[in-house]
């Protein structure tokens, strides 16, 4: 049942934070549809991911502006998996779909690289975690961002972010 009215959550983060875990498992409870934002990168983008090759803001210009489409045509809410990792990527997504909230899944470095290590059928290269991390602008403190941490089981991720997106206030934020 969609317990969040015409609300969209995007959970966010570094590559290997949890973010195609988290995002399944709120669309199943929140009763939203899922869109997973890996699926909507260029072929070129995922080479070069594949390769080592970090992407520039020019390689997400045309990714972004397909979630930022995926959004506005969701006024019913969606669950979007994206890593938003500057401030502006987040407004750009923000503009597309006014009272959008985000959850930003904190990791730290070294159990980044070793989820993603251990993925074997993902394109993402293990060497591309550092200049993530090196491009993150974290959402802590803007409004709309709940902070959850990594770590953390999926089960008490899910009660925590489900409770969160049930709160009356969009501007709820969480440290």
């Amino acid at each position: 049942m969609n317990t969040v009215q015409n609300a969209s959550l995007v959970v966010m983060g570094v590559a290997g934070c949890g973010k195609s875990s988290l995002g399944a498992g709120l669309a199943q409870r929140l009763g939203l549809p899922l869109i997973e934002g890996d699926d909507h990168h260029s072929a070129a983008s995922r080479q070069k991911m594949r390769e080592g090759v970090a992407l520039t803001d020019a390689d997400r210009a045309g990714w972004l502006e397909t979630l930022a489409g995926l959004l506005a045509r969701s006024p019913g809410g969606v669950v979007l998996t994206c890593s938003a990792l500057r401030r502006a990527y987040r407004e750009q997504l923000r503009a597309a779909a006014p009272g959008l909230r985000f959850v930003f899944i904190d990791i730290a470095p070294a159990l980044a690289r070793e989820r993603v290590a251990a993925r074997s059928a993902h394109f993402f290269n293990t060497a591309l975690v550092d200049s993530q991390f090196a491009t993150l602008e974290s959402p802590v403190g803007e409004s709309g961002v709940l902070r959850v941490d990594a770590a953390e089981p999926l089960p008490r991720l899910l009660d925590q972010v489900v409770a969160w997106a049930a709160a009356p206030s969009p501007s709820q934020e969480a440290a």
